[in-house]
């Protein structure tokens, strides 16, 4: 049997970060980065991945922008994560909002491929997808992942991502999965070094992504990860929270573009 790569290591270690202890208030809303001093501690509840040999994890710190702590993380050939456990009715709060900023774009970066498989910015939204409702092919898949790595493995995931190629818009499977779906949230370098604000409809994306209604939402988490193509890229996240309404104007059933 191969061995995995690093990124699916990567992947997989993301995936299964729903399972560490944390109190059930603190699973309503993932911690926010403004709520700490730059130069702190992460917010309680925010859990650092990184693969077991891997020569650079992404370095992930507080930092302060025009007096708001926000999150930065730098990676130079490095892939690592931080994951948030939480306990969301997508049909209650189904907007998810947050904000970052990337200081370049991935020039060999393509998401078709797992060699290519490297984004400046990536937010994970994890779900509690029923193991029944998959193929065979694919439960048995689940079931030997989750034998290695965590029972708790979610069986769907949302993965918005900036990419410099594919168009704004864009859903495609994960290069090592077809469980995690990529969704191209901004492309290409026109607000490189800018704070893009993103809103989108979990429930309408779930849908678009995996054709049919979403499960509760079990888990998020922000990566920046190089380690396939060698690159280096810095990373600002601001805070993320889920909403019971849009604050931006749109037709019903869409999710807004920033």
């Amino acid at each position: 049997m191969r061995c995995p790569t690093r990124s699916e290591i990567l992947l997989l270690l993301v995936l299964a970060a729903t399972g560490f202890a944390l109190a059930d208030e603190q699973r309503r809303e993932p911690g926010a980065f403004s709520s700490a001093k730059a130069g702190a501690a992460l917010p309680v509840g925010w859990l650092p991945l990184s693969t077991k040999g891997s020569a650079t994890p992404t370095r992930y710190t507080l930092v302060d922008d025009r007096g708001t702590t926000v999150l930065r993380a730098e990676a130079k050939a490095a892939a690592s994560a931080l994951s948030h456990p939480v306990n969301v009715d997508p049909a209650a709060t189904p907007w998810l909002r947050w904000r970052w900023k990337i200081s370049t774009l991935i020039e060999q970066a393509d998401l078709r491929t797992r060699e290519g498989d490297d984004f400046p910015a990536r937010l994970y939204v994890m779900f509690d997808y029923p193991l029944e409702k998959l193929s065979f092919a694919e439960r048995s898949k689940l079931r030997l992942a989750r034998a290695l790595f965590d029972p708790k493995l979610p069986a769907a995931t949302l993965c918005y991502v900036w990419d410099g190629k594919a168009a704004k818009g864009t859903i495609a499977p994960s290069a090592y999965t077809n469980r995690v779906r990529l969704i191209v949230v901004e492309s290409g370098g026109a607000r490189v070094d800018r704070w893009v604000d993103l809103e989108r409809n979990i429930v309408d994306d779930f849908r678009s992504a995996f054709g049919e209604n979403p499960p509760a939402v079990t888990a998020i988490a922000v990566a920046v990860d190089t380690d396939n193509t060698g690159a280096f890229a810095t990373t600002y996240f601001g805070d993320i929270s889920f909403n019971k309404q849009s604050v931006t104007k749109q037709v019903p059933g869409t999710s807004p573009a920033p």
